[in-house]
């Protein structure tokens, strides 16, 4: 083994390859203390130290040389001698004697000459770092090597008089500064975790051509191990659900992050490299252990949920192991994937993103495996702020006992960084296993500093009124502008944008612009925009006391003006020009321009503007009478009249809609109103009809669902039929009656719809015929609407019925699925339509529809379906497979990582899952103060308008699909407009039970 590394040491750096460099780290982790060094750090020396054989009497360097090189003593002994002058040059004084593990010539850091001469006292073998080297390697581990130097100083009689490079602070025993990912985050495996482990190890044993076999590793055995590269190789031929050589490597760092699975010398997390792993029962066992055939066919049978299980906690465990890196060993891309992490972390939810980009880069996991344990005590420095991940502490007073209970999600610590104040409390873990994400006070002192130093704060009488941000320049980003709105007041957000993203400075890579145009309603009602830029557009540019600069300036702004106006009807077109004043103040502009002839290069803007003006008020005029209807048993909002199929038409404010309202005896009356009509009106007309014999305060409108769970109306709320669940009705009644009021006998039952053996329909036509219409529906919601959803309708008085339309469809798909398949008394009907549904669920998602893909995916995954197991074992392996790999897509974990990672590497035509997107908007409104310090916080603004530009990204193209054969147009257009749905959840799971019951165990 001493001339294999050494051999490989031999060799020039450049040509060491992974082998030389573990043989080399190998023998370097021998030694103390650089035992103590992190495996990059040790590897770092191994691929660019060189071996120095020195004889007895050998001088390294003298004092006062300027020094080269750096060295650690891996043999032998050296004397260290200093002469006093010149002239005690024959009688110098040996100061110390350096053995085994000393480390010497740190001088190189501070090109300072060297102090002292250093020769050999016995036979030596030497490691030799170049200064370059070195000064990177510290660079990156300054801590570790400065405490190993002190250590050495003072070993060998220095003390107090050798300063070291920098001071050591206290290591914290519970808190690494630097986790090693290499090692188990738990103190044991999971039962679930080991009984993977066990059938993956099995299988692999019993695999002729296995890679896990006894192998000879620098002159020392190693009992069934087997390189990371193969690992995958094998993983990716075992099962066909896992897709990338990036998902098996998770998998497997899942398992070696319980310790199931391990680096044979603990040093590496799961790479997909030439790195030896082997199973923990190997490792603790020193006899062989063969799989029997029993022990394969058990195997085999838990093999299918253990890869689907795994295949979801990859993305978790590959995330925690780079989260346990040092900062200078993560990629761009893994700083990219911690930082998408971070913007669905409620506790960082009200930090700008630049601070989120910084904290992506220093911010670490922790893991603590022992509940009672103590993360710090009241009284002590506050050095980390954490972030509860997994488990629960308590937080504990003296005197007061626990005061309160943090759970996940919560954050702690912070207060006694930001006051630079001892711990208030002390904060006791609650839970086995807990995970922790942890900044230390360092890295958030200087993440504060670096904000303060790049904000530019805009003061008028003494108060901020627009505060910026400096544009950190992303990679691959060249943005024009240097700074960006942070927060401000309205008008003076307004005033920043006319002056800076407008005439020639416009670029389409800053969002500003965009920002204000799908967000102002929130924070600038139209009128007083309208008004704001009125003011701006009719300054006098005859105004005789002007200088020659003063008309150049006001012209340029009125340009802008028009600019922005331009902009913003092609933004937010008709929900722009549903506002009178707007088009007033279009017509004004117009005027202005053509009298005007140093307004004439916005003269193709202004033409724009009324081209779309009076399309949208021919638009308007031939659909003014529209009427829509939501029919009384549960079919879909359609028009009144004419081509119930069509579904492309938009529903505006003014539009009417019939519909019914109940009363509590059941009896009801049929209503008209407008879709912007208030609960208020609605009820009160109701209440007349039905001649409820109650003044209106004492009166509610409330939804029955047909569980029988009730929903009230606010008397503002707008939108109310299109807004109903799928078998919802609207009652009236009186406040104190509410949990009186009884679903009808119709509403446990399906939803109308027309009654076809699916079996005649191709499953390809289906899919083709539901895209078309659902994306018909997606067509006419525009992007305001997720807006006034998320806000409250109330707030703007604008209808969601568009959306509430597209959302219904939803819920329709899914429950139509399980319909279905539990209405079927038949096993081979029910095994037909499961493998048909998983064929329409591929073609959807082939189409890129993937609302009807997760509909009809969570549909097969509601437990009246999924508990039909007899079912289920009929359909063919093939069809299991695929659906597992459709509930992999599907899977919330990590906030839809792998929903969000497919979707973004499609283009559009797309139709998004919708639920996810209403839920970022949630996310992004309640995490977030709308006003900070009564200014906007345009931050919210810029998060809620990056999810609306996700919508409108997926329309940016028409959807242009080949149709499928005209054989059974008719039946499948018709069928799939209305579908049979029951949505209680009751009933279908007591459908199910008649079907499979349960077995008394």
């Amino acid at each position: 083994m001493a001339m294999e590394w050494i051999t490989a040491m031999d060799k020039r750096p450049c040509d060491r390859n992974l082998r030389d460099v573990e043989l080399i780290s190998c023998r370097l982790r021998r030694v103390e203390p650089l035992c103590r060094l992190p495996s990059s750090a040790l590897q770092q020396l191994a691929m660019c130290g060189f071996y120095e054989d020195l004889e007895k009497g050998v001088t390294l360097f003298r004092a006062g040389e300027q020094g080269r090189f750096w060295y650690a003593v891996l043999g032998g002994s050296l004397e260290v001698r200093y002469h006093a002058s010149d002239a005690d040059a024959k009688a110098p004084v040996t100061l110390c004697t350096l053995g085994v593990g000393a480390t010497f010539g740190e001088s190189i850091l501070h090109d300072l000459p060297r102090d002292s001469t250093v020769v050999t006292k016995t036979t030596c073998e030497l490691l030799r770092v170049e200064q370059q080297d070195f000064r990177l390697i510290w660079e990156k581990n300054k801590e570790l090597i400065n405490d190993i130097i002190t250590t050495c100083k003072l070993k060998n009689g220095f003390g107090s008089g050798v300063s070291p490079v920098a001071s050591s602070p206290t290591k914290r025993p519970l808190s690494p500064d630097h986790p090693n990912p290499a090692l188990p985050i738990s103190e044991s495996p999971s039962p679930a975790m080991n009984r993977m482990g066990w059938a993956l190890r099995t299988l692999l044993l019993a695999d002729s051509s296995s890679c896990l076999k006894d192998r000879k590793v620098a002159g020392k055995l190693i009992r069934k191990c087997a390189p990371g590269t193969e690992l995958v190789d094998w993983l990716l031929n075992l099962s066909p659900i896992v897709h990338t050589r990036a998902q098996a490597a998770g998998m497997w760092q899942a398992l070696l992050e319980e310790g199931v699975l391990s680096h044979v010398n603990k040093e590496q997390p799961f790479k997909d490299k030439c790195f030896l792993y082997r199973f923990r029962v190997d490792e603790d066992s020193a006899t062989s252990s063969y799989s029997t055939s029993e022990d394969i066919n058990t195997a085999n049978e838990h093999i299918r949920e253990s890869i689907s299980a795994l295949l979801q906690r990859g993305p978790d465990a590959t995330l925690r192991m780079i989260l346990r890196k040092p900062s200078h060993e993560r990629t761009p891309e893994e700083l990219e994937l911690i930082f998408e992490e971070l913007l669905h972390i409620t506790a960082l939810s009200h930090l700008s993103t630049s601070i989120k980009r910084e904290l992506s880069s220093i911010i670490v996991f922790e893991s603590h495996a022992q509940a009672g344990t103590i993360l710090f005590n009241q009284g002590d420095e506050g050095r980390s702020w954490y972030i509860l991940l997994k488990g629960s502490v308590d937080v504990v007073i003296h005197g007061k006992g626990t005061v309160a209970t943090l759970k996940n999600g919560d954050d702690f610590g912070k207060l006694a960084l930001i006051n630079d104040a001892p711990r208030a409390a002390t904060i006791v873990l609650k839970e086995n296993n807990c995970h922790l994400l942890r900044v230390d006070k360092e890295h958030f002192n200087r993440i504060l500093r670096d904000v303060e130093a790049n904000t530019l704060r805009l003061q008028e009488h003494g108060k901020d009124v627009l505060v910026l941000e400096r544009v950190a320049k992303q990679r691959g980003q060249h943005s024009a502008f240097k700074y960006t709105v942070m927060s401000g007041t309205p008008s003076k957000i307004l005033e920043h944008l006319l002056e800076t993203r407008l005439g020639n400075q416009v670029s389409s890579l800053d969002p500003f612009l965009d920002d204000f145009l799908l967000t102002n309603m929130v924070f600038m009602p139209v009128i007083q925009l309208v008004d704001e830029l009125a003011n701006y557009f009719h300054c006098d540019v005859n105004d005789a006391a002007q200088t020659p600069e003063d008309r150049e300036y006001i012209i340029n702004f009125k340009k802008r003006v028009i600019q922005f106006m331009h902009k913003w009807v092609l933004v937010a077109r008709h929900t722009a020009l549903d506002e009178p004043c707007v088009c007033d103040f279009i017509e004004e502009m117009a005027l202005e321009v053509e009298a005007n002839p140093e307004l004439s290069e916005e003269t193709s803007n202004i033409h724009n503007l009324l081209t779309q003006k009076a399309r949208y008020q021919e638009d308007r005029k031939q659909n003014s009478a529209q009427k829509w209807k939501l029919p009384p048993n549960g079919q879909p909002v359609c028009l009144f009249s004419g081509n119930t199929t069509s579904s492309r038409n938009t529903m505006h404010p003014d539009d009417d809609i019939i519909f019914r309202v109940y009363c509590a005896d059941h009896t009801y009356c049929t209503l008209r109103f407008p879709l912007h009509t208030t609960a208020e009106i609605i009820k009160a007309c109701a209440a007349e009809k039905l001649q409820l014999n109650r003044g209106a305060e004492d009166l509610v409108l409330v939804e029955v669902k047909s569980n029988g769970e009730r929903a009230v109306f606010k008397d503002n709320d707008v939108s109310i039929p299109t807004g109903l669940s799928l078998n919802g009705r609207l009652f009236v009644t009186v406040k104190d009656h509410v949990d009186a009021v009884t679903p009808l006998p119709e509403q446990e039952g399906p939803t109308e719809g027309i009654d076809i053996d699916l079996e005649i329909l191709s499953t390809k036509d289906l899919a083709f015929y539901i895209t078309i219409y659902d994306w018909d529906l997606f067509w006419v919601v525009h992007e305001y609407e997720l807006l006034y959803r998320t806000f409250g309708r109330h707030h703007f008085g604008k209808i969601t019925a568009n959306l509430d339309v597209f959302l219904r469809r939803f819920n329709e798909l899914q429950y139509w699925i399980v319909t279905d398949i539990v209405s079927a008394s038949s096993m081979s009907k029910r095994v037909g339509l499961l493998r048909k549904f998983i064929k329409l669920a591929a073609y959807c998602k082939e189409y890129n529809n993937l609302n009807a893909f997760f509909a009809i995916v969570m549909g097969l995954s509601n437990m009246a379906v999924s508990r039909l197991t007899q079912t289920w074992d009929k359909i063919p392996s093939k069809f299991r497979k695929l659906f597992q790999e459709f509930e992999a897509l599907i899977d919330p974990s990590r906030n839809h990582r792998a929903y969000r990672v497919y979707v973004g590497k499609l283009q559009p035509p797309l139709i998004p899952f919708m639920p996810l997107l209403l839920k970022d908007m949630t996310f992004a409104h309640e995490g977030n103060k709308t006003s900070l310090d009564g200014l906007v916080n345009f931050e919210k603004m810029h998060m809620m308008a990056q999810t609306m530009r996700t919508m409108r990204y997926c329309r940016s193209r028409t959807i242009s699909l080949d149709p499928p054969s005209p054989k059974s147009e008719g039946d499948a257009r018709s069928y799939i407009c209305c579908l049979r749905s029951i949505d209680n959840q009751r009933v279908l799971t007591a459908m199910s039970q008649k079907l499979e019951p349960t077995r008394k165990v």
